[in-house]
């Protein structure tokens, strides 16, 4: 069942957002009670894709486990992680390396919108096609990877604007996990999601201080 806690749709009012970052935890377990609509989803996926992306070409693929006889098959390809069946639902965060294929949807899109010249999409769509039909898979790779990991934050950070919990997770079996759900080739994974309620808060971290990480000019 729905808990009667608050939902904030595409519409919501502006989370705080210094609250948002500071709030956001790793949560690991969650109430199994709290369902997230599918509209609810697609609306925390509405804000996700509006990350930044190489060339805006936005490889990010989401493939939503929120069935129950799905979050058991991804149980033991997790390692037993108990919050892919606790949770609302689980996103798998999707790279894919022909997502550049798409530039002539994309740029109709941006033209169609006044975001671009058609003279400037026609520049981009062949910029694209020589440079990104030149590559070799591991560089499309590390292209989705890095793309991917920025929708994934966005994602996290979506979630708690929203008053909702998650967790990221790279420890999978990223074989089993694509011959299980059938994922396409060209299709790389980035990370696992779990998004819901938490039934226990998630615990603070420790930060290395600014100075610590930061070095001015040069190395």
């Amino acid at each position: 069942m729905r808990t009667d806690q608050a939902f904030r749709l595409a519409e919501r009012i502006p989370a705080d957002f210094g609250e948002v970052i500071r709030t956001r935890r790793s949560v690991r377990h969650y109430d199994p009670n709290f369902v997230l609509s599918r509209e609810e989803i697609k609306s925390l996926l509405a804000d996700t894709v509006l990350a930044p992306s190489s060339n805006n070409l936005q490889p990010w693929r989401f493939l939503v486990i929120d069935q129950q006889e799905d979050k058991e098959k991804l149980y033991p390809i997790a390692y037993n992680q108990r919050q892919v069946l606790e949770a609302s639902a689980t996103i798998a965060v999707l790279g894919d390396i022909e997502g550049y294929k798409r530039v002539d949807e994309i740029t109709r899109i941006a033209v169609e919108r006044g975001y671009m010249t058609e003279e400037f999409a026609a520049q981009q769509r062949e910029r694209v096609a020589s440079s990104y039909g030149s590559m070799s898979r591991e560089a499309l790779k590390q292209i989705a990877l890095i793309d991917g990991s920025l929708a994934s934050m966005q994602l996290m950070l979506a979630a708690r604007a929203r008053g909702l919990d998650t967790v990221p997770m790279g420890g999978f079996d990223h074989g089993q996990f694509i011959k299980a759900f059938n994922v396409p080739d060209n299709y790389v994974p980035v990370m696992l999601i779990a998004v819901g309620k938490a039934a226990a808060e998630g615990r603070p971290t420790a930060r290395l201080a600014v100075d610590d990480v930061t070095t001015w000019g040069s190395f």
